[in-house]
């Protein structure tokens, strides 16, 4: 009897950003990086660092995604001053930078993509996402905000190059401060690198099987 060929490995694109605004790590690199090569079921990881630049963010995922032709792609950001694991739910057309990026570009008020649509959603289980990741003790919220620095700009390009491709989900998440971080700035929160790693396989495993998102409330009144 002919044996039936086993299934094709999932292709996970799993990013974190290179450090940026003096900082001498960026907890998004340090935990993506750990899962280099990760399995989980069928699903494999293969982990990218982004630059802290607004449009070479956007090429270099670009990039990554036609060499990997990955068919889940989620990116993670450094989102100092927040306490939970944050699925982001929404990207907007806007970069509006605080501060400038790492190539000393400053945006106000322009475009991700020039005529592109508002925003778009994530189409990972962000909710499903929240659910495991509370379930495993990790804080964790759904966010409706992505902010408008390169965060938000490379969630909005991963999402408008995934509107023209067929069968690619994607989505981003924003983590806190490594607790070396935090103590340059009294009062921050934090989270330790391996509950990050940790957290970062849950969501991956999650993204990964759960198609079909549960219906909860995940809404917030401000």
């Amino acid at each position: 009897m002919k044996k039936s060929a086993s299934a094709s490995p999932l292709r996970v694109l799993l990013t974190g950003f290179e450090p940026f605004d003096g900082e001498p790590v960026n907890p998004s690199w340090e935990a993506v990086r750990a899962l280099d090569g990760w399995q989980t079921g069928q699903a494999i990881v293969h982990a990218r660092q982004m630059p802290c630049v607004f449009g070479a963010a956007i090429d270099t995922l670009s990039a990554a995604i036609a060499v990997i032709q990955p068919q889940l792609v989620l990116c993670v950001g450094q989102a100092g001053g927040r306490s939970e694991m944050s699925i982001e739910r929404v990207a907007i057309n806007l970069d509006d930078g605080r501060i400038a990026d790492n190539a000393g570009y400053q945006p106000i008020d322009l475009p991700v993509v020039l005529g592109g649509p508002a925003a778009y959603f994530s189409s990972l289980p962000i909710k499903a996402m929240v659910r495991d990741l509370r379930a495993a003790g990790v804080p964790a919220s759904v966010s409706n905000t992505a902010g408008t620095f390169v965060c938000n700009h490379l969630f909005y390009g991963l999402m408008h190059l995934l509107a023209a491709v067929e069968g690619v989900r994607g989505g981003f998440v924003h983590i806190p401060y490594l607790p070396a971080q935090a103590a340059r700035f009294p009062g921050a929160p934090s989270m330790a690198l391996a509950t990050l790693i940790d957290a970062l396989r849950i969501a991956v495993a999650t993204a990964s099987t759960v198609h079909d998102d549960v219906r909860e409330t995940g809404g917030q009144l401000h």
